[in-house]
Parts: structure tokens; sequence; C-alpha cells
């Protein structure tokens, strides 16, 4: 079949069955009788004008920048690269912007949900001056425009999307579907903030889109900014009509008053100007009016947000028609309208037709005079340009130099008793309760639905959920987020974090994965930050990963995945932590650790179950100092002289390594075991492989020089291979972990079903340390045999009395094995 037929340029949306009194619930303004001088009208037309130009010309041109002589084919780029159909909306909403910042003072922030509309925001940011004192080599003369159109998607240019190198930017959009979200937590705890958010009606098909509109539910207006959505549909994506282009006005009224919303249209292209200057006014002042309400301590319950929905037709002003297809109104304008302008010269000469419509000789100086450098825009262009340099939109420390350091309880105080059972979800409740005490305006925690689950419960006693709809929570100034969208938690904790908060996101283990892109995403835009040396640090973003495969009371085989552990380990070393603390004490150490920290994603992965605690305070945080050490108190005369390396990474598997070393004690005394728990992941790969990599003498003296080495992790082995692979004796590694497999049963046939119980482990050790110990040696197929014959009896018994709590072997809660 052939591809999307268009018969006409922007194409209307089919009528709806829906009755036309539904219109009735749309924003009516008189726009006709808005006041707005010629002059504004003018400055607003040039500005946008200048912008498309010079958006349209980074695309495409690589010389005569300005259009001073007929184009030749040596003027175009070797590599056509951008996208330019959405330009056009995106230059019309940041004159806007700058209009409103300039007459009303307006502190705001612009997050773009499509991202590969970088032309036109790095063409306003070049106009407004905000590129140069960043970049100096972008002055706004003829060099710096020069620089900027000719290095467009090109080495050493600014890349095709929006990233940490744009000067205002705390979104991507590479991805399309989390703006929204992201402009909601950049919004909270920034009451003079208002974030304006585009969303592309492409990205608005996504389903975290569609939950992120929910995020007003979220926002106290007596204690945060807002945010003014602007939904930008031009009716196409790629190649084909988006959901939003095919919904007339009647069905999207309906859909954005179900969302709670109060929906202007703007659609009226000979005055676009004219109407989206009274919308924006208009959206503005409902928003002031629910923040007095709510300031004065009389909030409107269920308040409607205003939600701006802009109809212009894709590229907007550009191409109308080539070879007798349509171009604007068409998905055909989507990235490169005219792809062969290289070659063609039909191409070529509609670029100059095209670029020439704009009449750049109008809009910059060229020549320059004695005030205004040469190719410079003209004062015309620049009248909305809002005069306070730090107002303007890619100015806001806001967006790159806001970060406010967490105050840290002294995480001691809130250690519990060595050889005790304690849960590391419910030790670490309590130390978050201070932490939010002590914090009461840069610190929230985003959880999707599970808080009391996974035993944090505690942070309730100080503060509530932040959840404007309930009557139960709303107008509390709760700190805790629950929402039901990992992707919205997500998208909000990075609006947060990179406006200068620090949030902190537990969930499931299994459904983490819900947001790995999104996390891969963010990892990359915080890898540009980090070398972007204008942006001053952020927090780092935290994850609580708890609720695992390892003891999953309710759950089945679909709520065990550790998956995240390893998409983690994939990131830029120099960003990625991963820490599994053995004990609630190494779990306050650690927490503590990363809240201070700055830059990261950490991962922090750990059972809400009552567990053993090894380890005292002090002992606790020598631990995770070193990110590893040798457990004394459970290896042969304190580990000195092994035959084998019994090593714990994860808290219910290190009590597995713990319970194998006394298995062995007891039958096999003379194996000399070195029992050896990691609690910093990040330690293991081989040297130079990430910051936190011990040395090759440091890993041989931990892990012996010569000896095997048994591993037992909490996650997929692969993810420790991966690691290791580079060390040198990788082959005297035996890798036991998470095998997938697994069912609603007890957490002892979690560890026989995959492989990581101290019958295994017992049994890998006695033959591993037979090639080193000639005593040994003569028990070994017999001791290794009778160790799984009690795994398959300790199976036997689970299935028939339906529990599993009378183990042979069965450790005490602090196993001392010395001789």
């Amino acid at each position: 079949m052939p591809g999307q037929r268009l018969f006409q340029s922007d194409p209307p949306a089919d009528p709806s069955h829906l009755p036309d009194t539904e219109l009735g619930n749309s924003v009516k303004l008189d726009v006709s009788s808005f006041a707005i001088s010629n002059a504004e009208l003018d400055a607003l037309r040039k500005f946008r004008s200048a912008a498309n130009y010079v958006a349209a010309a980074m695309i495409f041109l690589k010389d005569d920048v300005l259009l001073e002589r007929q184009l030749t084919f040596d003027d175009i780029k070797p590599r056509l690269l951008g996208h330019w159909g959405t330009c056009p909306g995106l230059t019309l909403v940041y004159a806007h912007l700058n209009r409103i910042i300039k007459k009303t003072d307006l502190d705001t922030l612009l997050v773009v949900g499509p991202g590969h509309g970088a032309p036109a925001i790095l063409s306003c940011l070049w106009l407004e001056d905000s590129i140069s004192p960043f970049y100096p080599s972008y002055t706004r003369d003829r060099a710096g425009l020069t620089n900027l159109i000719r290095k467009f998607s090109a080495p050493g240019g600014f890349p095709s999307h929006i990233n940490a190198e744009t000067p205002g930017c705390i979104h991507e959009g590479g991805e399309l579907g989390y703006a929204l979200a992201v402009a909601f937590g950049a919004a909270l705890d920034n009451p003079h903030l208002v974030v304006t958010c585009v969303v592309g009606d492409g990205e608005a098909e996504t389903g975290p889109t569609a939950t992120a509109w929910h995020g007003y539910k979220f926002i106290d207006p007596a204690v945060s900014g807002a945010v003014l959505p602007i939904v930008h549909v031009n009716g196409f994506k790629i190649s084909n009509r988006t959901i939003y282009g095919c919904m007339d006005d009647k069905e999207l009224v309906a859909l954005f008053c179900g969302y709670g919303y109060q929906p202007r249209i703007v659609k009226d292209l000979a005055n676009i100007d004219k109407d989206l200057a009274a919308s924006m006014e208009w959206a503005l002042g409902e928003i002031a009016r629910i923040q007095k309400a709510a300031r004065s301590g009389k909030p409107i319950v269920k308040p409607r947000w205003p939600v701006i929905i802009l109809r212009t037709p894709k590229g907007f002003s550009g191409p109308k028609e080539l070879h007798g297809e349509y171009i604007e109104g068409s998905y055909r304008s989507h990235q490169v309208p005219l792809p062969n302008a290289k070659t063609d010269e039909t191409e070529l000469k509609t670029l100059q037709s095209w670029l020439a419509s704009y009449d750049p000789q109008q809009l910059f100086c060229i020549g320059g005079d004695k005030n205004t450098p040469d190719c410079a825009p003209c004062s015309e262009v620049l009248r909305i340009v809002p005069d306070d340099r730090d107002k303007r939109l890619g100015m806001k420390k806001e967006a790159y130099a806001a970060y406010q350091p967490l105050k840290v309880p002294a995480w001691a105080t809130f250690g519990v008793q060595k050889r005790s059972q304690a849960s590391c979800m419910k030790t670490v409740g309590e130390f978050l309760k201070q932490v939010i005490t002590d914090n009461p305006t840069r610190f929230r925690i985003f959880s999707p639905d599970e808080l009391e689950s996974n035993k944090l419960g505690a942070v309730l006693e100080v503060t509530g959920r932040d959840m404007e709809w309930d009557v139960a929570s709303r107008a509390q100034n709760g700190r805790i987020i629950e929402i039901l969208s990992e992707h919205t938690c997500q998208g909000m904790l990075q609006g947060y974090t990179l406006t200068g908060r620090t949030g902190l996101f537990p969930s499931y283990e299994a459904f983490l994965g819900i947001v790995q892109t999104m996390m891969v995403q963010y990892s990359k835009f915080a890898k540009m930050a980090f070398e972007t040396k204008w942006r001053q640090d952020v927090g780092s973003i935290n994850y609580i990963e708890t609720s695992t495969w390892a003891r999953q009371e309710h759950n089945g085989f679909s709520h065990q995945n550790p998956g995240f552990i390893g998409a983690v380990l994939n990131l830029k070393p120099k960003i990625a932590r991963v820490y599994l603390p053995p004990d609630a004490n190494c779990w306050l150490s650690t927490m503590a650790h990363c809240l201070r920290s700055r830059n990261y994603i950490n991962l922090i992965v750990g059972s809400k179950q009552p567990t053993s605690v090894w380890l005292d305070q002090e002992e606790a945080d020598r631990h995770c100092i070193a990110g590893a050490s040798v457990w004394k108190f459970a290896s042969v005369d304190g580990g000195v002289d092994p035959d084998v390396a019994l090593v714990g990474i994860g808290t219910e598997v290190t009590f597995e390594v713990i319970a194998a070393a006394a298995l062995l004690r007891k039958q096999v005394p003379d194996l000399r075991v070195r029992v050896v728990n990691v609690t910093d992941l990040m330690i293991l790969g081989p040297y130079g492989s990430h910051p936190h990599a011990l040395s090759e003498d440091d890993f041989d003296t931990l892990f012996t020089v010569d000896r095997s080495i048994i591993i037992n992790f909490h996650g997929y082995p692969l993810d420790i291979k991966g690691m290791m692979f580079g060390r040198p004796g990788v082959e005297r590694m035996v890798i036991e972990g998470y095998r997938e497999e697994g069912t609603t049963t007890t957490p002892f046939d979690m560890m026989l079903c995959n492989g990581t119980s101290r019958y295994h482990l017992a049994a890998a050790a006695v033959r591993a340390g037979a090639l080193f110990n000639s005593k040994v040696s003569c028990v070994a197929h017999e001791a290794a045999s009778f160790f799984m014959h009690r795994a398959a009896k300790d199976k036997e018994y689970i299935y028939v009395h339906g529990h599993g709590e009378s183990f042979p072997f069965s450790p005490p809660l602090v196993v001392q094995c010395t001789n």
C-alpha cells in the first residue's frame, strides 16, 4: 500500500459526534479587543521571522548565512540534519514568553517536549544573547551567527536535539513522553516559578504523557509554582497523522476538561500573535488567581488550571509544495523539507525563495553601525527581549545553578544493635523522617504507591502525602508524592533534581525496569551536564530497589526481576553507583552518603524484611567506606591463608554465604574459608574501569591471588561476569545469582531454586578448596554430595509442609568461625 495520502495541506479533523455544547467548556476570549499595541505585534512577528530564518539556515547553510547573494550548491551543508516541522511553533511560543516576561517580570522556565526542535530554541537563545555568556564563540554578530549556523549538527557544534549544553534546558526530549512530568517536578517547592511546557502532539500519544496530565493533582499552589502546558497540535508525526491532529475541538475540550483543565484553543492563523498573547495573559491570570486563593488560606478545591491548545500547521511558514506534494501542513516538513537541496536545482531555488521570504536584510543589521555589530539582530527584533538578563529563558539560574545541599543527619544515631534482626527499610524510614524534618522545602519522596509496602511508612509520622484532590491530604505540604506511574515519579524526580533539590525514588525491584530507558536518557543528560563547565552541581538521582525476588511474600514470578542493576552498570562509570548494603547499619551509612552525593545515579538494593544485623555502626561505616571487606567473624582464623573465598553481594544471599561458612565449619572442619562481603558493586571491575574499581593488588589482597572465588550475587550472574571481564584469573570464579526461577514460595526455596542457597555454596566451596587442601580433597566428593542431598531434602520438606523453618544447619544470627 502507498504511504500517507494527503488531499490538502493541514487537513482538518473529521467532526465528532459530541454535541456542540461541549465547546461551551472551552475558554472564550474577546481577542479583537485585547489590548496589545501594533508595535508589540510587529516586534513579535519580526522576532519570529528572525528566529525561523536562523532555524532554517541552521539545517541547510554552511556559507552565505544571511542570503547576501544567490545560493549555490557550495553554500549547502554536505549532510542535512535537523527537524524543521516543529520549529515555527516553538519560536512562536518563545517569542510570546519573551513578551510576557518583559511585561510582567515573570519567572519562568521553558521545558520543550519536541526536543528535536533544537534549531528553534538555539535561534531564539542567540537572538536574546543567552548563548555567548556560556560560549564566547557564539557572539551576537556575524562571526557568532556564522558559527551557530555552520556548526549545527556538525562536529564541535550543537547537536540536533536540545541537551544539557543548551542554556536554559532541563530536559532533552530525545525519548518522547516525559516533558510534562519534568515540568511538574521543577514547579514543586518553587512558588515563584511558572514552568511553561510545550507538549507536541506526537509526544501526547505516549503513555507517560497521558498520566502526567494528572500532575496538577499533586501541586499545592500555596507552596509550589505552576505549570503552563501548551499542547502544540501541528497534526503530523514523522510520516503520518497524530491522534490529536485527528481530534476535533470538541474532542480535545472534552479530554482536557476530564483531566481537570480549562482548555483554550488558539488557532486563528491570520491573527495568531494577538490570539496567543491574549491567551497567555489569560492563562497566567488564572494561575495567579488559584495561587492567591491558596496562599491566602482559602484554597480552591479542585481548581481548573489553564492549558493552551495551539493549532498551527506543521512547518508553518516553510515551503508550501515540492514536486507536486504538500510540504507545509504535512509530515514531509517533519525533518528536512528539501532533502536534495545540495544537488537538485529546483530544491535549491525553493530554499532560496523560502529563506528570502523572511526578509533577513530587514531583520539583521548587515554591515552594522556604531551601535550595532555586523549581522546583529535589528532593534525591532529585540524589542520583546527582557531587559533583565537574568530573566531571559536561557539565563535562568534555576536551570543550571540552583543546587541546595541537604542537611543530612548523623546516621549513626539511627543505628540498630549488632546481632539483632532489623528491617533495612524500616530503619532507613526512621532516618528519612529526620531528613524530611531538617529539609522541609528541598527533599521529596516520589513513590509509585508502594511506600508502606516497602516499609518506609515511618516518614508519614512527620509528613503526609501531597495529593490535592484528596480531602485527607490536600493543603498540608506533604513531602510524599505517590502515584502509580513510575514514569511520572521519574519525570518529577528529574525536574525536581535538575532545579536544585534532592529526591528519592523507592520501588519494587521488578518495576524499576519500567523507567529504565528514562533513567538512561537522564544519564546522558547528566553526563553532558557534568562535562559542561558552566553547569553547576545537582543532587544525585537516588533509587531504592526493594521488595526483591529473594523475599516476595505476597507475589510471585512476575515480581522477580533484578535487571535494573545491569541497566545502571551500563551507564557512564563516572556517574553510575550501585550499592547492596548487607544490613540495616550499612543501609544507613549508604543512604546518608547518597543523599550527600552530587551528579550521580545511585541505586541501593536491599531487603524490606527483618534480617540479621552483622555490623555495628563503626564497623558498618568502615565497611561502606572500603566498599568491601573480609568478615573475620565468619571466616576461619579471621580469613588468614584461605583455601577458598566465599563472597556475598546482597542481603539474603550474604546470609546464605554466612550459613554456608557455618555449615562448612561443621561438616568439613579442615577447609579454610574466607568470607568477603561487597557492598559497593563498582569495586569489582578492572582497575580504571570505574572510579571505585580496586587496583589489582587490592583485589588480590581481598580475594586472594590464586584461590577460587565463590560469588553469591543478588542480581543476574551475567552482570558480575561482565564487570569482571578483564580481571586476571576470572576462570577461578564461580558466580551464582538469580536464574529466572521462582514462584510464590518460601524465601529459602527461592534460594534453592536459583542455586544461591547455603548448600550450593558449600558444595562449590568444598570442590574448589580441595584443589589446594589435600585433607579436604579426601572428603570433597562425599561432602558435596551430602550438601546437595540436603538441598533436595529441604526442598521436599518445603513442598510437604508449606514452610521452611526446620532447616538443618540454620546458622545463629552471627556465626563465630574461628579455630
